[in-house]
């Protein structure tokens, strides 16, 4: 239920709060006395465009904040959480207004944009006035409405997800078929791409692996003649070895003599031929690890020549050959294999066709019979409205070749104010009071079944009197029954059958520097008071007086 709302800086309201609690409650005063910029400022709080000229003359900014009481599971909460907006006991709607035009939105003192602050208003308070373009005005409402008239959300719920797998199947089939399309144009360069590249075989890091091979290649292939000109040194004719060998034995044979005088060079010379025995090792060693076959620096180069070739052709990286053969690979299989999945597609489309359409069905006979029981109860709330020989029509149009989310079907609420006359629109056949007094016998009805928590009523009553004023003040204490019911009214018969009553009433500022509206709530007295003004105008006499008391005594 709408809790608070609390006004600050607002033309002629200044730090107003004011707490409305459930059931049904009235705002009455003079012509003027201000009830219209409440009404602004909570339609401001709700989402609704700014406006300049609501921020007092002087002032930078002003703001309204509506604190709102909603069940834990009321669809708003819903929004908040899919926003990422703390879903707090008390769902605080903040509106700043900028005297030069500019608006900023809260939520839970979060930042929101307008859009969002009006899609959780509209949740949750419905405004009706005589020429109200929202709420049950709205083509827009008229369907989901319905539907929850009928108890269909469930069968609406099967058919959106029906829709979903349609849609989905319909995108798929689309997307093969651009698939197949895009192959078959580029199958002949597809084709030489694949037995091109198939040929070459590319492997992931072969270019590096071949460029470090090439290198070596290349390296013992320059040192070759290096490395025979040292194996001619040491091994060769002239080499050291044989003489040193020779010397070292002489030596020896002469220490064996009994001299020992030669000891240090033998064991001088028996170390460099150790290390002339190593050298030769190391030279043995590296001409193993020298020895290639030439063809085979020519097979490397052959190869990372080709695939760098390829490479530029494809304009991608050696490494990238293997995405491009993956890629061509694939489209060939998509040629080849797009025909089967194709077909697969399209009957995987048909059966959520099928599907779709058999449970749209079911669901448009479903409004078609709620739509009757709409018209019907909506009809009986008419006479004692003074609507007797009105018409509450619901609009059931069926388009089969309509594939939506919503079903085939297309619903309106439209009137006929008197026989013989077409039937329209609700905004274009009914009158300002008319108007008024079919949305009222409309809520009524849909009173349980998916109304905001919060209805106002902004003189619905205007024109009308005695018996339908009577009618719609007993329509609107009903619907408190179910749902907060705020009203603003002129007709004593209304403001009777409320549980609070405020006075809404201007008052001097400053010594009248300025006006501001003032809200009190009445007591007993009071009420009678201004239900006996309500009755006789300007003056207040003992007969209406006696009237009011009468009235309420009666309504009590």
């Amino acid at each position: 239920m709408l809790n608070a709302l609390s006004v600050r800086n607002i033309v002629l309201i200044d730090q107003l709060d004011l707490a409305l609690d459930g059931g049904m409650t009235v705002l009455t005063g003079e012509t003027g006395a201000g009830k219209s910029i409440l009404l602004d400022a909570l339609t401001l709080a709700l989402g609704g465009r700014g406006d300049a000229s609501l921020v007092r003359s002087g002032q930078e900014s002003g703001q309204v904040v509506a604190v709102l009481q909603l069940a834990k599971d009321h669809p708003a909460r819903a929004a908040l959480r899919d926003n990422a907006i703390p879903d707090d006991e008390d769902v605080i709607l903040r509106r700043v207004q900028f005297a030069d035009g500019r608006t900023r939105a809260f939520i839970n003192d979060q930042p929101v944009s307008a859009a969002l602050l009006q899609k959780v208003g509209s949740q949750i308070v419905e405004i009706h006035g005589q020429h109200d373009d929202r709420a049950l005005v709205d083509v827009a409402t008229h369907r989901s409405a319905l539907d929850a008239f009928g108890e269909l959300e469930k069968q609406v719920e099967k058919v959106r997800d029906a829709w979903q797998e349609l849609s989905d199947a319909q995108d798929a089939v689309v997307a093969q078929k651009g698939l197949v399309a895009q192959a078959l144009a580029a199958e002949d360069y597809a084709r030489h791409t694949v037995e091109e590249l198939s040929k070459l075989k590319p492997v992931v890091g072969e270019e590096a692996e071949l460029a470090e091979r090439r290198q070596h290649l290349q390296q013992v292939e320059r040192s070759a003649s290096d490395v025979t000109e040292i194996d001619d040194m040491l091994n060769g004719p002239s080499a050291p070895a044989p003489a040193l060998a020779s010397l070292m034995r002489r030596l020896m044979r002469k220490i064996d003599g009994g001299s020992t005088l030669f000891q240090p060079i033998v064991d001088t010379l028996d170390a460099s031929l150790v290390s002339l025995d190593r050298t030769s090792d190391a030279l043995e060693e590296l001409k193993r690890e020298m020895a290639y076959d030439p063809s085979e620096l020519e097979s490397v180069e052959e190869r990372l020549f080709a695939m760098r070739a390829a490479a530029r052709k494809h304009q991608t990286s050696c490494d990238g050959l293997v995405e491009v053969l993956a890629k061509y690979s694939a489209d060939l299989d998509t040629l080849q294999g797009g025909e089967t999945r194709l077909v697969a597609l399209v009957a995987a489309e048909a059966k959520a066709s099928e599907t779709y359409r058999k449970l749209a069905e079911a669901l448009s006979a479903g409004r078609a019979k709620a739509a009757g029981a709409l018209s019907k109860a909506v009809g009986a709330e008419l006479p004692d409205l003074k609507l007797g020989a009105a018409k509450f029509i619901v609009d059931h149009q069926v388009d089969r070749s309509r594939i939506a989310a919503s079903g085939f079907d297309q619903i309106q609420f439209h009137v006929q104010t008197n026989p013989g006359t077409t039937p329209g629109p609700l905004l274009k056949v009914a009158s300002g009071g008319e108007l008024s007094r079919f949305l009222l016998a409309l809520k009524v009805v849909l009173a349980d079944r998916g109304s905001a928590p919060v209805l106002i009523f902004d003189e619905i009553d205007t024109g009308v009197g005695g018996a339908v004023a009577d009618a719609i003040g007993r329509r609107l204490a009903r619907l408190a029954g179910k749902v907060q019911v705020l009203a603003v009214t002129h007709a004593p018969q209304v403001a009777a059958r409320a549980q609070r009553h405020l006075l809404i009433e201007k008052q001097a500022v400053k010594e009248g520097a300025f006006m501001r509206t003032h809200v009190k709530p009445l007591d007993v007295a009071a009420r009678q008071e201004e239900v006996a003004r309500m009755l006789a105008g300007a003056k207040v006499t003992d007969e209406a007086r006696a009237a009011a008391s009468k009235l309420l005594s009666e309504v009590g």
